[in-house]
């Protein structure tokens, strides 16, 4: 599978079969959600309606993306690309990989950020013009209470279809984040990265959500490869053989 177009990506993900493609855990909450290929598509394809729909955003238009590896992540970064919308983000730095400063001189259009997260980066969180929140809660529940000025995410994401949009065909050579890389060249970063780790099509990958905030990692790489994953937050060590077990782990990071 190609993914130089497809970090936009509904052909990668309806392109596939209905094996787990992407399973979360956190340690801390007990929460397992698992994702197929479709499920994750649906999710990518309603935020892409949020935006392009709901929004009016589309190629030109630029969002923040201030949340740890999480599936909810994962769709919003994937629903985003679809629309056309280049992206920034602030993970911990990742060796050898850039990190993206959502920072600006003018307003985003668009900005998604964890609750946890909001009260850490309210100074540096970019003023935008669409402020949208996640509560990132097992069973994606939506939040008891908004901040002021922001919107949830869930409560707003779930009001577009789950299917994919029928927007114009993103291009490997359009921009994929807001320093103009683009999804050519984000492609070939993630390769890089799959090689670097030996992740191969088939493999059953678990990451460790922090040591790898770095969508690349846990992302596009396994992605292009052709790889499923298995992102652990708050990971308890000592359940982790059974995990490999369970899940069927061929590689972790």
């Amino acid at each position: 599978m190609d993914l130089a177009l497809a970090p936009a990506a509904m052909p990668l993900l309806t392109g596939l079969d209905d094996r787990p493609l992407f399973t979360y855990y956190d340690d801390a909450t007990g929460e397992r959600t698992e994702l197929t290929a479709g499920a994750l598509g649906a999710w990518a394809a309603r935020t892409s309606g949020l935006l392009r729909d709901g929004c009016g955003l589309g190629p030109g238009d630029r969002a923040a993306v201030l949340l740890p590896p999480h599936w909810q992540t994962a769709a919003v970064l994937l629903g985003a690309w679809s629309a056309g919308v280049t992206v920034s983000f602030r993970p911990a730095a990742t060796a050898g990989l850039p990190v993206l400063e959502p920072g600006a001189d003018e307003p985003l259009d668009a900005t998604f950020v964890s609750a946890a997260r909001l009260d850490d980066w309210l100074e540096d969180v970019p003023d935008a013009h669409h402020r949208f929140v996640l509560g990132l809660a097992p069973g994606a529940a939506e939040l008891a209470q908004v901040p002021g000025g922001y919107r949830d995410y869930l409560a707003e994401v779930l009001r577009h279809p789950p299917t994919p949009p029928a927007y114009g065909l993103i291009r490997g050579t359009d921009p994929a984040t807001v320093d103009g890389t683009s999804f050519h060249e984000w492609a070939t970063v993630a390769d890089g990265v799959a090689a670097r780790h030996g992740i191969a099509e088939g493999d059953r990958l678990l990451v460790d959500a922090a040591e790898h905030e770095q969508p690349v990692v846990w992302l596009l790489a396994p992605l292009l490869a052709g790889a499923s994953v298995v992102v652990c937050a708050n990971l308890d060590r000592s359940r982790l053989a059974e995990r490999q077990r369970r899940e069927q782990v061929t590689r972790v990071l």
